[in-house]
């Protein structure tokens, strides 16, 4: 499990560093009503990004404690649930229910995003969605380092 640990500590870190870029696009973008569909699609692509960033832990999280990730219709849903469990002995909640909130209203837009292929941007849509993103920047980070506490106490 040593090498497990070390490889997983690494990705997540990785993938953290990735968040911490998305997150300096993200904050200076301001969906207003005069704001430009390039500019609104731009925000949309970022919180879309974001989004596919933190499963992307997930989804390491799951291969390494319970190495079984289910391809089903549904599985980006029951993957962001699994995250709230505590199973330990195997490894404790990844996060809890303030930021399982947020990132699945990120997962329903990222859904609605990569999947309509004629939709008109709403600038009031994208500034709740970017709000709740904007939330998440202290609670889920805070809880992912809590969580890699636990996994270099594997190391």
């Amino acid at each position: 499990m040593r090498e497990k640990a070390i490889i997983l500590e690494r990705t997540v870190q990785n993938d953290l560093a990735t968040i911490a870029e998305i997150y300096a696009r993200i904050e200076v973008i301001q969906p207003d009503a005069n704001a430009s569909e390039e500019a609104l699609i731009v925000l949309a692509y970022h919180l879309h990004a974001l989004y596919n960033a933190f499963e992307n832990i997930f989804l390491q999280i799951a291969a390494a404690f319970e190495n079984n990730i289910d391809e089903q219709s549904g599985w980006h849903s029951q993957l962001l649930q699994r995250m709230t469990l505590d199973l330990m002995p195997i490894r404790p909640a990844v996060i809890d229910q303030e930021a399982y909130d947020p990132l699945d209203e990120l997962r329903r837009f990222r859904h609605l995003f990569r999947h309509s292929y004629h939709i008109r941007l709403d600038a009031n849509r994208l500034q709740l969605v970017q709000a709740k993103a904007l939330a998440l920047q202290t609670i889920c980070l805070k809880q992912i380092q809590s969580f890699l506490n636990f996994v270099r106490s594997l190391q």
